[in-house]
């Protein structure tokens, strides 16, 4: 197949890129060029910034694809222009949208594709929402091929999943783990939580490209484990080699006292505390065999070992330490009152 990915160097489509060129399919990639080093060498990339759509059009020519997949479409006007660019040149359209669209919080813990849209938490899955809205109605009215892909948690080697995390990523978190100091996790750390790891997802991703069944229906994609926050927790410290200080704080009164920058009420009460289990049994039945194989506990070891033995990504965070450390100190302050 010809495939345009739109990204293709995060998390996610990284994943993918690199199954689809070693599947020797002719896949194209349109970005900024800011991560082209690491692209398979079969790849073509067109170096371009999307919203100049004449010069993409000039770069793309009178090309076909058989999918195009939008990574990085966040707003309605983005998907608006997608759909400038590509209609009428692309048998598939794939948007990437979220599982933090789905209503917070949800009437059954049990979600599928079924569930109601909402998120009163977070612009970010609101926008998700109006993305989604928007390319339905172009598939009902004009016959748009749009295919929506919901992820949840999905990480890989660049990166360790916490829930409570600054700006600048898990490294602190690990940092305090590792200097024996408590890290704060969301809630007593009893709700659940699903991560799936990207090679895994990719899979699933792929078996929907050039799908018939795929035409004008949302799928999500994620792994069938799902752990509590303290286990979760529990498995990045084994895979540090220590024993974890777990010190809970109620998510509310994280988002009440946090920065505006670290976003919690919709990281954490618009997404990461909520209880959820995911059905993906609908995308088994469009994708057979199709079966997430990396445990979680595995998966983080191998994050673990690269974030060691990369030094480039150990980012601190000096800011987000002493944030906690004064959470901490409050909430134990507290505790005298009484």
């Amino acid at each position: 197949m010809k495939i345009l990915l739109i990204g293709g160097t995060g998390t996610i489509s990284s994943a993918i890129t690199r199954q689809l060129a070693a599947s020797g399919h002719d896949l194209w990639l349109l970005n900024r060029g800011n991560r082209k080093s690491e692209v398979p060498a079969s790849v073509k990339q067109v170096i371009v910034d999307i919203n100049d759509e004449q010069e993409v059009l000039r770069q793309v020519g009178s090309e076909m694809f058989d999918a195009v997949c939008e990574f990085i479409g966040f707003l309605p006007s983005q998907v608006e222009r997608d759909i400038r660019l590509f209609k009428g040149r692309t048998r598939q359209y794939v948007y990437i949208s979220s599982a933090s669209a789905y209503n917070k919080p949800a009437a059954n813990h049990v979600i599928t594709e079924g569930t109601t849209l909402a998120n009163p938490y977070w612009e970010y899955s609101r926008n998700k929402i109006a993305c989604e809205e928007l390319l339905m109605k172009e598939y009902r009215e004009n016959g748009f091929p749009v295919t929506i892909v919901r992820p949840s948690h999905t990480y890989c080697e660049r990166g360790v999943p916490v829930s409570v995390h600054g700006p600048k990523g898990s490294w602190q978190v690990l940092k305090r783990m590792m200097e024996g100091k408590p890290v704060i996790v969301n809630g007593d750390g009893s709700s659940l939580w699903t991560l799936t790891w990207n090679e895994d997802f990719a899979r699933g991703f792929i078996g929907l490209l050039g799908n018939p069944k795929a035409i004008g229906e949302p799928f999500q994609i994620m792994s069938d484990e799902q752990l509590s926050w303290n286990q979760i927790y529990q498995c990045v410290a084994n895979a540090l080699g220590v024993t974890p200080q777990l010190y809970h704080v109620a998510s509310d009164f994280l988002a009440a006292v946090a920065p505006k920058e670290y976003d919690f009420t919709g990281n954490l009460l618009g997404d990461k505390s909520v209880t959820v289990i995911f059905d993906c049994s609908k995308l088994k039945r469009a994708v057979p065999g199709f079966q997430c194989v990396t445990r979680f506990d595995e998966g983080v070891r191998r994050c673990v070992a690269y974030l060691l033995a990369h030094p480039e990504l150990q980012e601190e965070d000096p800011e987000f330490d002493a944030w906690c450390d004064k959470v901490i100190a409050a909430q134990e302050s507290a505790k005298q009152i009484i």
